[in-house]
């Protein structure tokens, strides 16, 4: 049986569609699979479906398909993405409208049934708890109406589009790692059962989820000997019938596959790696066997899996206020006691005239803006330049605009040798509420549909 070759698409809501396109191009890949989703991406979705409710879904999933379907059609590469985000029938129906218009034809599948708002008073009374799984906070601590609510679908239902013929598959919230399992398991044809296979597939998924990290980006190790990370190639792997994998990327293409960037991308966003979890599978990575093949070809092997939990992980979100954020920047001699000052400044004036901020929060870039209390004053006595940044969080839009309007006057007023960054407009937060809900409740309402051309 031929090995499958799977490409990474997409890492996040806006990466780089050029970068993805390069590395399809010259590369015969049997799938792409591109991940739009974060966890705080539904939220900024949310507020699209709210301003519009035929939208709610990541605009650049339909880019991304337009640019990448004229190099790909020749090697037959179908698609997988989840950029369907709230609205998977709407994004399918957009995608189809805009390859019509270029001439293009694909059949299109989209899944749903990932969206639980509807459902969670049913859900309540069924005994579910909806306690936050972070906090072990009671659902009844929500103060506000959930926005949206999403379960973390697996891969069966991805496969069920590829056994009806999708050359495209449009999810909503979908495991990251399960968009790349389930092309394995189709063509495969992988048992459920077969935990040590499907740990193989979650392995590959994980490594390719987060697009340009495999391939260098982020390296923690010898950063600055990689070659030219403006052209990084996504990294490509190909996968065996047993689950063995090489990773690797475009031939010519930047960055770097090694080893160092393989595990430190396994180990990426994982809290237990002998029970790495996923709708699917759960996966013991201390069994995972790495070794150099030459350069850029790293081998995967080795997974030992075990069954999944019955539960899947749901995000919800609700309304959280406002924030908005501003900088002054001091230059040498002694900006990080100019800074400091400032701070100092707009504390006493925040104190006097705005009441009833729910949170300020102040840093100095330049000096411990990403350390924190770990930054060395020794360190901070002599720098060239030291920015003040305060960030506030307010439950009135209108206050977190006054609070903005006390940065301008401290260039005249205030400590000297002073740049004035204007804040952004007052931005929505959205407050994250994860939960663990029975499965069977919410896979029973899962749907797949196929348009075509």
């Amino acid at each position: 049986m031929k090995p499958v070759v799977l490409g990474a698409g997409l890492g996040f809501y806006g990466d780089s569609i050029a970068h993805v396109k390069r590395s399809a191009q010259n590369n015969r890949l049997d799938y792409l699979c591109s991940d739009h989703l974060g966890e705080l991406t539904l939220s900024i979705l949310q507020r699209d479906r709210r301003a519009d409710p035929t939208s709610g879904y990541a605009k650049d999933m339909v880019a991304l398909l337009l640019a990448a379907w004229p190099v790909t059609r020749e090697a037959g590469t179908r698609f997988i993405c989840n950029g369907g985000g709230l609205n998977p029938r709407g994004a399918a129906i957009a995608l189809r409208q805009a390859m019509r218009a270029r001439g293009f034809a694909a059949r299109i599948a989209f899944v749903e049934g990932d969206d639980v708002l509807p459902h969670l008073d049913v859900l309540r009374r069924g005994g579910e708890s909806l306690a936050n799984t972070d906090t072990g906070a009671n659902f009844s601590a929500v103060p506000q109406p959930f926005g949206f609510a999403n379960a973390y679908l697996g891969a069966r239902p991805l496969v069920q589009a590829l056994q009806m013929g999708a050359d495209i598959v449009v999810t909503g919230r979908v495991a990251d790692a399960s968009l790349f399992l389930a092309p394995l398991v189709h063509e495969f044809g992988w048992d459920w059962q077969d935990h040590d296979r499907l740990a193989s597939g979650l392995a590959v998924g994980h490594l390719l989820e987060c697009s340009g990290q495999v391939s260098g980006g982020n390296l923690s190790g010898d950063w600055w000997q990689l070659s030219d990370l403006s052209d990084i190639g996504y990294p490509i792997a190909t996968v065996r019938s047993t689950g063995d994998a090489v990773i690797g990327k475009a031939p010519g293409s930047g960055g770097r596959v090694s080893v160092d960037s393989v595990r430190q991308q396994l180990l990426y966003e994982v809290h237990d790696p002998r029970a790495y979890l996923s709708p699917d599978v759960s996966l013991d990575m201390t069994s995972l066997r790495l070794r150099a093949l030459g350069p850029d070809q790293v081998e995967v092997s080795g997974a030992i899996g075990g069954p999944p939990p019955g539960t899947l992980k749901v995000v919800a979100g609700y309304r959280a206020g406002y924030a908005v954020s501003g900088m002054l920047g001091y230059s040498w001699p002694d900006a990080l006691r100019k800074a400091q000052a400032a701070a100092d400044i707009l504390r006493q004036t925040l104190a006097r005239e705005e009441a009833g901020l729910e949170e300020v929060h102040i840093s100095f870039p330049g000096f411990n803006a990403l350390h924190g209390v770990l930054a060395d004053p020794a360190q901070g006595r002599d720098l060239n330049e030291c920015f003040m940044r305060v960030a506030v969080r307010t439950a009135d839009k209108a206050q977190a605009r006054r609070v903005a309007q006390h940065l301008p006057w401290m260039m005249v007023g205030g400590p000297p040798d002073v740049v004035y960054i204007p804040p952004s407009p007052p931005r929505e937060l959205t407050a994250i509420w994860p939960m663990r809900i029975q499965r069977a409740p919410i896979e029973s309402r899962i749907s797949v549909e196929v348009l075509e051309p």
